[in-house]
């Protein structure tokens, strides 16, 4: 007979919230200013707001010991719980009514992330999973795809954090000159849907640039980032299996099963869930806002966490491979519409 699951007691509860407690208070006063600055600056966003004021925060030395089991608290459980809550507003129908016309061109660009990002990190000599994140955040969806993956091949808090950092920076430069290159190139609406929605990393920064080009470009990129989005959950569970495959000589973390990101099982619920229509407006905005804030708290921990000396020694390098990577998948995307009449 299987054990019933312990519920934990009142008397652990009180306990786990005492020892998490400063920690977490120490994760609010960089959340708080984070999200303020996030809705003033919708382009730079909470999330990497908490992640740059953690950094400063941190810099300063006021993180100590007792402070640890809050911050871990956040960029761990947080994280994770944040990941899944996104699933809601992944909407399944869409993917499968429009998006599946844009996966062949999706696949074309997350083949070239990755293959561009494991070439330019051996050439840069960067090793660990920096080059993955940097890889997966491009061809996927910037932050929510790192926030995915990070567990899975436990990344540090300095990797996180400068992978972040360098797809922060191509989702501002991807919402200011795609319109601009859009027109100068003579798109259609439909052709720069296509582009926007495979070539620029975050949602909020595909949205920006797609419905600043025009409506129709606006709702085409949204359903393409949607449909390239969904790919999080394949790709997370292949580095399980890579990472399984990975650590056969270690007895603790060498099957599956201690690899497996449970989570996006939560994720792919979450979406099916959304994708019924039964959940109110409201409520999808409130899971959304959840999300949002979790995420933030995530990033607040990262930043307070993070080794800057090791973010120092590793130089202009993440910032190389972020460029040549976003650049190689920018030029995939519009060749490959060329390529397949999809223009």
């Amino acid at each position: 007979m299987t054990a019933a699951p312990e519920i934990a007691s009142p008397s652990t509860l009180s306990a786990l919230w005492h020892a998490r407690r400063s920690g977490l208070l120490l994760v609010t006063l960089v959340v708080i200013p984070a999200m303020l600055i996030g809705a003033w600056l919708p382009v730079v966003g909470g999330a990497v707001s908490a992640l740059l004021l953690g950094l400063v925060l941190g810099a300063t030395g006021i993180t100590q010991p007792r402070h640890q089991a809050g911050i871990a608290f956040a960029h761990g459980p947080l994280l994770r719980a944040s990941v899944v809550m996104l699933g809601f507003g992944l909407s399944l129908t869409q993917v499968a009514k429009t998006g599946l016309d844009s996966l062949p061109l999706t696949l074309v660009t997350l083949a070239v992330a990755f293959l561009t990002a494991w070439g330019l990190s051996r050439l840069l000599r960067l090793s660990g999973s920096l080059p993955i994140l940097i890889g997966i955040g491009t061809a996927i969806c910037g932050g929510s795809a790192i926030a995915a993956a990070a567990p899975v091949i436990r990344a540090r808090d300095h990797e996180i954090a400068l992978s972040m950092t360098t797809i922060f920076l191509f989702n501002v430069a991807g919402a200011l000159l795609f319109p601009p290159l859009g027109h100068l190139l003579g798109l259609s609406d439909h052709g720069f849907g296509l582009w926007a929605g495979t070539a620029i990393n975050d949602t909020s920064s595909v949205v920006a640039a797609g419905y600043q080009y025009s409506l129709a470009a606006g709702e085409l990129a949204t359903v393409v980032k949607l449909t390239r989005a969904s790919l999080i959950v394949p790709v997370t569970l292949a580095l399980a299996m890579w990472m399984a495959r990975r650590n056969r000589s270690d007895p603790g973390h060498a099957s599956l099963r201690s690899n497996f990101p449970w989570f996006i099982l939560g994720f792919v619920a979450a979406s099916a869930i959304g994708s019924t229509g039964l959940l109110p407006l409201v409520v999808l905005q409130g899971l959304h806002w959840a999300a949002q804030l979790c995420i933030v708290a995530a990033l607040a921990g990262i930043g307070l966490s993070a080794d800057l000396r090791q973010m120092r020694a590793t130089g202009p390098r993440p910032i190389l491979l972020g460029l040549g990577t976003w650049f190689a998948v920018t030029v995939a995307s519009l060749v490959a519409q060329q390529a397949m009449g999809l223009t």
